[in-house]
């Protein structure tokens, strides 16, 4: 079997924690033809990210390799795909964990 790529162990905002769904996101992704996308975050899934833009498109986009800012809890965060490369439930984990990856 396999081995998963190891990713570097980044501590998340205490806010990532909660439901992240519903939140405003700009998302500079290098596979994106037009370099970025802003939206509201719809779906998640451990390894993309859906975001709807203003105009009602809607956009699957890996989390490998992408970056940019959300809005949690009122404030603006860095996003950064790969440390959220994981099953959304498990997030709550990993931040209570600081970060490691099990």
């Amino acid at each position: 079997m396999a081995k998963e790529p190891r990713v570097p162990s980044v501590p998340l905002d205490p806010a990532f924690a909660g439901e992240i769904l519903g939140s405003p996101v700009h998302v500079d992704h290098r596979g994106l033809a037009r370099g970025s996308i802003e939206g509201t975050l719809v779906d998640e899934t451990m390894n993309t990210f859906v975001v709807r833009s203003p105009d009602g498109r809607v956009r699957r986009i890996g989390k490998s390799g992408a970056t940019g800012t959300i809005v949690l809890a009122g404030r603006s965060l860095p996003l950064n795909g790969e440390s959220l490369r994981l099953r959304p439930e498990d997030r709550t984990k990993r931040v209570a964990a600081r970060g490691r990856r099990r």
